[in-house]
């Protein structure tokens, strides 16, 4: 059994939210809603994370504490001889695959950083900042050589440890990004045609109330909140009896949309304001976002500072992902923690280099009409997390027994006992019906 614990709960919450807030919330939920009506998706975003991902949410928790184990041996502790393990080994695979993509971005961020450093994003417009994203992305040696170093960056954290590696740097990390995002937030609300983003934002487009945006704003929630992967089984395995699983759930999941509405904040009046696209895909961050600090007084010691907390955000991602591979492949072995961490660091960059590829040298090669990159993405988002949300909402409504779930939930002054009976009805009937509902309309297997 490994020795890793958390030092304290807010330690726990911050690195929870940090695995949360992360790319989900500030790079790919502002262009998730962009392309898919702004407001419609922000509002089956909130929904969906509210009744669907935020209970799931403290259902891992749940097993995982009860577990305290990796997400594998902890199915196999809490289901012996059933089939139920192949929801940790799920979740391991789509982490590998999750994190070989994810690690693409973070090596955007960093080739971004360095041009930031040495003046190189200063003073271009507004289309300069669209085509050097372009060129950055279609470079097979930088995207590769950053991406690598993005991955060593994670693999040295992580092979500290929880208290020493993950926790201490998400402490630090997440509420400097949160004081950031609140200034950006009101200058950008400050430009002029701004109100424009505004009512993208809030204001909705009936016409995007499809199966479509439904189902991938449900993919959101559960990317954005990293559920349905077992990192936060993982996570909540290194919990104490102590904390409240409940309160828990709330903090993480409340950071998590207003992050989203605030990098939708930043993000969406500028594009606006600036003239462009909001369906501008995975690039909207690299190239909105310094044409509006080329707005802004001191807007290249800005853009620096917001590189390098968008990296930390990043990373924080990048651990949680890591963790959950590397407590899968060393199942306890605290010994052999850095062997397995370079391991699975190593693994996830081989994997990753198709999607590093995949604006340039491999831009011809699509799978069912997606770029590799958009591929690895999309088949995660709306299949592999909420097959695996779907699989742990059926673990705890029909394999477990009510009475251990509600003696886990009320560990640590936890979780009421009046909302107990209404979050056990939401993950055993609700959830598993409004995921399968979303499957079979994108199947267009049923229409409503």
């Amino acid at each position: 059994m490994s020795n890793q614990q958390w030092s304290s709960k807010l330690g726990f919450v911050l690195a929870a939210a940090g695995s949360a807030i992360g790319l989900g919330a500030i790079w790919k939920f502002p262009y998730m809603a962009g392309s898919n009506g702004g407001s419609i998706f922000l509002i089956f975003f909130i929904l969906f994370t509210v009744l669907i991902a935020g209970p799931i949410l403290l259902a891992e928790f749940v097993i995982g504490r009860r577990g305290k184990k990796d997400a594998i041996s902890t199915f196999k502790k809490l289901a012996p001889s059933t089939p139920w393990p192949i929801i940790g080994i799920l979740g391991t695979v789509v982490a590998i695959i999750i994190l070989s993509f994810y690690s693409v971005v973070g090596g955007w961020i960093l080739s971004y950083l360095a041009r930031s450093a040495t003046g190189g994003l200063s003073n271009l417009t507004q289309a300069q900042y669209g085509s050097l994203f372009e060129s950055i992305i279609a470079n097979p040696i930088e995207v590769l050589g950053a991406q690598m170093i993005f991955m060593l960056i994670t693999i040295i954290i992580v092979s500290g440890g929880i208290q020493n590696g993950i926790e201490k740097a998400s402490t630090f990390m997440m509420p400097a990004l949160l004081i950031l995002f609140v200034v950006l937030a009101i200058r950008s609300l400050t430009l002029e045609g701004a109100s424009e983003g505004i009512a993208y934002l809030f204001i909705p487009d009936w016409s995007y109330f499809t199966a479509k945006t439904m189902l991938l704003a449900l993919g959101q929630s559960f990317f954005a909140l990293s559920v349905g992967v077992s990192v936060m089984i993982t996570y909540a395995s290194y919990l104490t009896d102590r904390d409240n699983l409940g309160r828990s759930t709330i903090s993480v999941a409340t950071l998590n949309i207003i992050i989203s509405i605030l990098a939708s904040l930043v993000i969406f009046p500028a594009v606006f304001a600036l003239g462009f696209e909001p369906g501008e895909g995975p690039g909207l961050v690299f190239v909105v976002l310094p044409a509006v600090f080329n707005e802004l007084a001191f807007g290249g010691i800005f853009m620096f500072v917001f590189l390098v907390l968008l990296l930390f955000a990043t990373l924080t991602s990048a651990f949680s992902i890591l963790e959950i591979v590397v407590a899968s492949f060393s199942r306890g072995q605290d010994r052999k923690r850095t062997k397995y961490t370079w391991l699975a660091g190593a693994l996830i960059f081989v994997v990753g280099i198709p999607s590093a590829l995949s604006f340039g040298v491999l831009t011809d090669i699509t799978i069912m009409n997606y770029l590799i990159f958009d591929f690895a993405d999309y088949i995660t988002a709306s299949f592999g997390l909420p097959l695996g949300a779907l699989l742990i909402c059926l673990f705890i409504g029909f394999q477990l027994k009510k009475e251990d779930v509600y003696e886990e939930l009320q560990k640590g002054a936890g979780v009421k006992a009046k909302w107990m009976p209404v979050w056990y009805y939401a993950i055993k009937i609700l959830a598993p019906l409004a995921i399968l509902l979303i499957f079979l309309q994108s199947f267009e297997i049923i229409k409503f």
